[in-house]
Order: structure tokens, then sequence, then C-alpha cells
């Protein structure tokens, strides 16, 4: 006996009797309308050879009263009365066609006469033609494509896919999978998974790896996916399948909520769904499986070995440190060695949840601060604190470990610490002493200048002119000291972050934040990916944690920007 509250079979977002009194509402729309009453069977209504599917409509029912539905009814199909209702000759279907994914019972009944071209993608999705016109979306039936040619149409149709704009974002699942989410208005973002390597491509920056990727197409605005290229694609699994799952059900313009493999060219369904239990489980392929249990146990591995790694790095820092006081020579490796191990412990924290992480920063930043402040005196002993220990450094006055690059990663970690003081004692480090401690492109000096300018809050008029000076100098073929790849995507994405800052452009940062991310990972992919600098965008880092404080929004989703040391969650946590 079926229950009241039972989901629809083919409208599961209502229950049975609310979708039997859609189709009614249907029918006697159909009936006042046309004079005649239409075939509504499960989840569409097939009127004079078009089908038009129910789900859209069932989803904004959903959301109102039912005394408003016959109100609904009325207005959608009178807005599909002024769609295309076909005749379109070969010269207006080429540019305006387009592959589209729809899902497998999309051609129910009689309608499925119509389609006979439709092609079977993987389990529950066909891929199909529609023409996309400014009012309407109508999906092209067998004699609209005998006219045109089926090939050409096809051909068209891919072409126009690749050209549909989208939107990306990286996104964190609750096991902490990275997904790929791509979102837009148009009715054809899902159908980007026909084009997955192309989509990869534009909007990662990189191709899909040999193993392929997990998708997801829970409605027609909406795919994820996630690269297969380690362990973390068994967490993948559960958060996809919950993020699908979710999705499909909010809608609008549900698609499904299953699972797929893209591999070698092809989606393989991973996801086992039982309509009658309305439960879904997940049974990978053997080759895949196999794939998956070496990945994890590859992961494992390495993330014992890292462990051991990172604690080791964390006795050297403590070893290094100690020795400061006969050695201040010595500072420029404690530092290097402290710096690493903030980013080092970020590869097993990524938000810089663990009081650990947090102590790994402040220390770095604590040397770096105490290496500046040993130079600017002469003689004497300057008292700073590292960790739990207060150390009397000698003074020694400009040294050459303290140069230019040191001084801009003291900064970031400053920022990123919210230590206004040590901020305001950089400030008040010599150019000169920087320049004659090494070599480096003349925007290095200018972009410090500005830098310095700002926290001694030199006026508005003073530090733009700086800025500029940077950009101007940060060319490529004026800055021939610096690597161009690592001047691009590394070193100028401050300077770009400051920029909007200062003229206090959010929208314009958060795009210049996720172009500086994107970058910092394109940098230190490849050969450099196991290097600790890569874990962490420190200077965009330092740039989000100032806009953070200046009330900007920050988006923290990145796995490149500890969410953790944005929201300044461990400030005070314990003395500095």
């Amino acid at each position: 006996m079926i229950q009241k509250h039972t989901p629809d079979a083919h409208l599961p977002m209502l229950t049975v009797p609310q979708a039997e009194r859609l189709r009614g509402l249907v029918a006697d729309h159909f009936l006042t309308r046309w004079g005649v009453r239409p075939v509504v069977e499960g989840g569409a209504v097939v009127h004079d050879g078009h089908l038009n599917p129910l789900t859209n409509l069932a989803q904004r029912c959903r959301t109102v009263p039912e005394e408003h539905w016959p109100e609904l009814v009325a207005e959608h199909f009178t807005r599909l009365e002024g769609a295309s209702q076909g005749g379109e000759e070969r010269a207006e279907l080429l540019p305006r066609t387009c592959l589209r994914l729809v899902s497998g019972d999309a051609f129910a009944g009689p309608a499925a006469d119509q389609f006979r071209y439709a092609r079977p993608v993987a389990e529950d999705l066909l891929a199909v033609l529609a023409l996309d016109t400014p009012t309407s979306v109508r999906m092209l039936t067998d004699v609209d494509v005998a006219r045109a040619g089926l090939d050409e149409l096809w051909a068209a149709g891919r072409a126009n896919l690749l050209k549909e704009p989208v939107k990306h974002e990286e996104v964190r699942g609750p096991s902490g999978a990275l997904l790929h989410s791509v979102s837009g208005d148009s009715h054809f973002v899902a159908s980007k998974a026909l084009v997955l390597p192309e989509l990869a491509r534009t909007v990662t920056g990189r191709e899909l790896p040999e193993a392929g990727a997990l998708v997801v197409v829970p409605t027609r605005h909406l795919l994820a996916f996630h690269p297969i290229v380690d362990g973390t694609v068994v967490d993948a699994v559960n958060d996809l399948g919950g993020y699908a799952f979710r999705a499909y059900e909010d809608g609008p313009g549900s698609l499904n909520p299953l699972l797929y493999w893209w591999h070698r060219g092809r989606l393989v369904c991973l996801t086992v769904f039982d309509h009658q239990s309305r439960s879904a489980s997940v049974r990978p392929p053997q080759e895949l499986l196999d794939l998956m249990k070496r990945l994890r146990g590859e992961q494992e591995t390495s993330a014992a070995s890292s462990t051991a790694a990172v604690e080791d790095l964390a006795r050297a820092v403590g070893e290094l440190t100690g020795r400061l006081e006969q050695n201040p020579g010595g500072f420029g490796e404690a530092f290097a060695a402290a710096l690493n191990l903030a980013h080092a412990r970020c590869a097993t924290d990524p938000d810089a949840a663990k009081l650990e992480t947090w102590e790994a920063w402040v220390t770095a930043m604590q040397i770096g601060s105490a290496m500046f402040a040993t130079t600017l005196g002469r003689q004497g002993t300057v008292r700073c604190r590292v960790g739990d220990r207060v150390l009397n450094l000698p003074a020694t006055g400009p040294a050459p470990y303290a140069d230019a690059r040191a001084w801009l990663d003291t900064c970031w970690l400053a920022l990123v610490c919210r230590e206004r003081d040590r901020l305001a004692t950089l400030s008040q480090v010599p150019l000169d002493d920087l320049r004659r401690a090494g070599a480096a492109d003349d925007y290095v000096f200018h972009w410090i200048d500005t830098l310095q300018s700002h926290w001694l809050r030199r006026p508005m008029d003073d530090i733009v002119p700086k800025l500029i000076a940077t950009m101007e100098t940060s060319h490529p073929h004026v800055a021939t000291r610096t690597p161009r790849d690592f001047l691009d995507l590394v070193d100028y994405q401050p300077v770009a972050l400051f920029h909007r800052l200062i003229t206090g452009d959010k929208a314009a940062f958060a795009d210049a934040l996720t172009e500086a991310l994107a970058n910092h990972e394109r940098y230190w992919d490849g050969p450099r990916r196991n290097e600790p600098r890569g874990r962490v965008a420190l200077g965009p880092l330092a740039m989000a944690c100032l806009a953070e404080d200046w009330e900007f929004p920050v988006d923290t989703a990145s796995p490149y920007l500890p969410k953790h040391l944005v929201t300044r969650a461990w400030c005070g946590e314990f003395p500095t």
C-alpha cells in the first residue's frame, strides 16, 4: 500500500498524491486550452507530437502552496507555447544547435519514436541535439535532423557546447576531497560532461590524469568532477555522491543523482539505485576498485613518511633556534627551516586547524622578525621571543641573510599572524640595507617601499606612485633577473591583490584572489609538486588576511589558503 507521503517514482520531489494532482492540472489545462486531453504519464506530457517534461514544473510547485499550482501550470505552458515549434532550415539549425545530456527516460511512450537518433552515453544518460534560441531550448526531432544532416549537426553541437560559458569554483567536500564545481545559467552546463577533457583543461589549466575523473551531473545547470590523482578519490566517492543527491533534489533542471567515472573517453556509472527502497550504493568496477586501493595505500604510506619528515624538521628548527644567541650567522638557515616547517604542517592540516600548525607559523614569523630586529641594531643585544624562549640576540647591523626576499617572507608571516608592531619594525629596515644584502630586480625594492609606506601610514599620494613603479618595473622586459614564470605566477600576484585592496574593489579582489591561487597551483605543479613552498600561497594568503581584517569577503575553499589562518581563529591563543 502506497502511503500518502511516499515520493512519486517519476517526480520524487512530490508525494504520490501531489504528483497525481499536478498531472491532473496539466491535463485540465490542455483540455481547456486546446480542447483535447493529452497523454500525461510518469514525468512528462505528450501533446501534438511534442514531449514536455514536468520535472521543472514539479520543482517549482514543491516550493509554493498547492492553491497556486493552477496558475503555475498555466504560466509554465504559456511560456512554452512561445518556444520554437520546429521547421527551421539547415542554416538556422547549425549555428544554434548544441549537444545536450538528458535522462535516460526523457523520451517516454510514443515520443520516443521522434528521437531515434539520440545516443546512449551511460546508464540513465542520453545525448541529444537541442536548438538554443533567445526564448527557449527545444530538443531536435528526427525530422529536424533529417533536414540538416546528423553528422553536421553533431559536429556543430559539439563546437557550440565548447563555447558555452560556465563558472568554476573549487569546493572541499565533508571528507576533504577537492571537487571542481562548474555551474551557470545555461541549460548545457551538465552537458559539458560530454567534453570533460576540454572543460577540465579550461577551468583548471591542466589535463585530466590518465586515471580519469569522478563526475556527477545532478542538474542541467551543474556539473562537478574530481580528477583521480591520489588516495582522496576514496573520499571523493562519498563527497560527490552526497553533493549530487542534494543538488538533484533541490533542482531546478534535475538530471540525475548518479556517480560516473570518466575514463578513456567514456562515462561508466558507479551507482546502483534501488527505486523501490530509494536507496543507492556505489559499486566501482574492479579496475577502478584496484586503482582506488593502490592510491589510498600510497597516500597512507606517503603520509606516514611525511609526518616523520615534518617532525624531523621541527626538531631541526628547535636546534637551529637554540644556537642563534651564539651564532647569529645561522639566522638564514633557521628562518628557511622554520618557513618550510610552517608550509609542511599545512600538508596534513590544510585548514590550519591544529595548534602545532599555528605554532609553526608563529615560530617562523618570530625568527624572521628577530632576524631583522638584530640588523637594525649596531651594538648590544636584542631581546626576542621565539616559541617559549626569550633570546638575547647580538645586534649585528645589516647582514647578507636579511635580504629583500627574506623581508617579503617575514612581512607575509607578520600579516598572517596579525603582528602590527612587527610590521612597523620591518618598515624601519632601510631599502639600501636590503639592496646591499643581495641583488634583485628593481620591482622587488619598489614593492617593499610600497608596503613600508603603507604600514608607516604615509598618504595615498605617496603610496600610489610607488605601487605604479612596482607594476612598471615588473614587466618581463625590465625584470630580467627573475624567472618569467615565477614573476608572473607567484611574485606579481600579491601586487595585483594589494592594488584591489587599496582601491576598495571587493569584487575585483575576489577575482584576483581566485586567479592568484590558480596561478600558484600552476607554478608549483609538476616537478615542484612536493616542495614545501607549494603547500600554501604565502603572498596571496597574507593579502587574504589583510582583506579579512578590512571586512572584504574572502573565499577560503582553496587548499592553498588555510581557513583558520585567514579568519584569525588562533590569534591570541598564546603570547607571541
